[in-house]
């Protein structure tokens, strides 16, 4: 099918914009963008925006681009719901008195494809970071899985409230970039990293009491480099989990410059691409949606009338994505090198010794100083108190022969990863193991298929590097979460494995049912909520 031309509206938070596409370029787009007289986004102001503009923005996009458009395409979600109301009423309008199709799209999967589209990229991780959305994707078996994600505010809302707080005008986080160039010292500030996801809230927070006692230059650039390092984190734990070898960035926070340096590091020390579209196509336009959109088309996607209701909860895993017919082959055999280096995660490299195994927590060029060495530090030390206290709670982890500031002599277990054999036998097996963990007390801050071990039947925990000590029904909660975000990602039938979990996790955890319902209720909370 050639020629084809496909017109895209976005319209889901500040920027209204309409765009024609065809195979190769854009061919038109045409852009108005609501300013809030005070403070952050009003939904109903941003719509009435929206509705008071549109007719003007799509007529000029068909007048440069012509009318002759294979299909309406539109922002189905995720979005303000005032705001996606708008745009989906006038794409009803236009596919009808147009005479063709209706297409509705997800909005984050455009700027995935869109990315796509004008880079190199073919198989990336991709981090996504806007003012409502953080999370880091990858493609696998027709979805793209959420691998990690913020479990409060996006990255972008978090600046933006700093940077109100302080008295910076919208939109802050170009200001607060600016601000830190002229910092003289870093401030310590919580980073909270939790498996894949992390967490904005505690940050925002201590950045805006930090700005009360210290210049507010220091205080930005202590808030992005603790930020972003979180970010880079977290996608570099995708990388390591997947073994992809491509991370794109996409969102309207990509424009940020300190950002894609600190990527640009982390790719280049692991030996991987990294790709960053044309800043037009960074932040919120019509020609992603109209391009995912062609995708779609292609692919025979059509959206009734009946089916084109918005939905501002709308996930990225939710679309079934058939316009991707490769498979690409996620886990990749580790092998031991000549130096006897077994494996390089996000943080660490475990090198064999006979029948030990050193696991040493590498700096990171991408972190300030003050960062990487007070995290690699904690960490180390962290993860060998709890191993040992695992082992005493009947968790099976590997036996600690010696440690230094940021690095652990441990045991060798020769076992294979859960990600490479998982049975709803084994998924039940390690739900008894988690059970007896919370049971004493203990968070292991990083679950996930990677870090369980089977030696014929028998489980190995390990990797502690983000445990912790807690009780509280939130932090179990979390923890399960980040697991059976884990099985949605990587594996097909995950609903029988997680069920399989929560039966061993029941036999070993008397709280078990008030967990459960923390994690359904972690696992709703939206970015759009």
């Amino acid at each position: 099918m050639s020629g084809i031309s496909i017109l895209g509206i976005e319209g889901t938070a500040w920027n209204l914009s309409a765009a024609i596409v065809n195979e190769t370029d854009v061919i038109a787009q045409t852009t108005a963008t609501y300013h809030p007289t005070a403070g952050g986004i009003h939904p109903r102001e941003a719509a009435q925006h929206h509705a008071n503009h549109i007719t003007k923005v799509v007529s000029e996009t068909l007048k440069k681009g012509g009318r002759n458009i294979n299909a309406v395409a539109f922002s189905q979600g995720p979005g303000l719901g005032p705001c996606l109301r708008t745009v989906a009423t006038a794409a009803r309008a236009l596919s009808l008195s147009l005479d063709v199709p209706l297409i509705g799209v997800n909005h984050c999967i455009a700027h995935i494809e869109v990315g796509r589209w004008k880079t190199p990229a073919k198989d990336p991780v991709t981090l996504y970071v806007s003012g409502a959305n953080t999370q880091v994707l990858a493609y696998r078996k027709g979805s793209y899985r959420v691998f990690g994600e913020t479990i409060d505010i996006g990255i972008g809302n978090a600046l933006d409230k700093f940077a109100r707080s302080v008295g910076l005008p919208h939109p802050g986080g170009p200001k607060v970039e600016e601000l830190a160039k002229k910092a003289t010292r870093y401030i310590p500030l919580p980073y909270t990293v939790k498996g894949m996801d992390l967490s904005f809230s505690g940050l925002t927070t201590a950045a805006q009491e930090s700005a009360k006692k210290f210049p507010l230059p220091d205080v930005c650039h202590s808030f992005q480099e603790t930020a972003f390092s979180m970010l880079v984190e977290i996608t570099e734990r995708a990388i390591a989990h997947t073994g992809k070898r491509e991370v794109l960035l996409a969102g309207g926070v990509g424009a940020n410059s300190r950002l894609r340096e600190m990527l640009g590091i982390m790719c280049e020390d692991r030996g991987i691409d990294f790709y960053v579209p044309e800043k037009q196509f960074m932040g919120d336009n019509g020609a992603m949606i109209a391009y995912l959109g062609l995708l779609m088309y292609r692919s025979g996607y059509r959206t009734s009338i009946a089916e084109s209701k918005v939905n501002p909860n709308f996930r990225p895993d939710e679309e079934k994505v058939r316009w991707i017919p490769e498979e690409f082959d996620m886990f990749k055999e580790e092998e031991i090198n000549d130096q006897g280096q077994i494996a390089s995660g996000a943080e660490a490299v475990i090198t064999l010794e006979g029948n030990m195994v050193m696991k040493s927590r590498v700096s990171k060029r991408y972190r300030i100083h003050e960062i990487d060495e007070t995290v690699r530090r904690e960490r180390t030390r962290s993860e060998a108190r709890l191993l040992s206290e695992a082992r005493r709670c009947g968790v099976p982890t590997p036996i600690i022969r010696d440690i230094t500031d940021f690095e652990i002599k441990m045991e060798y277990i020769e076992g294979t990863a859960l990600k490479k054999i998982i049975t709803p036998h084994l998924c039940q097996r390690t739900g008894e193991l988690i059970g007896r963990l919370h049971s004493c007390g203990m968070i292991h801050g990083d679950l996930t298929t990677s870090n369980i071990l089977s030696i014929e039947g028998k489980l190995y925990l390990i990797d502690f590097g983000l445990s912790f000590l807690d009780k509280s029904v939130e932090a179990r909660g979390v923890d399960l979460h980040v697991l059976f975000q884990t099985f949605e990602s990587t594996h097909e039938n995950h609903e029988v494995l997680i069920e399989a979990f929560k039966k061993g996790y029941e036999l070993t955890f008397l709280g078990a049912l008030d967990v459960f319902e923390r994690e359904k209720e972690i696992g709703s909370r939206g970015r759009y909520a």
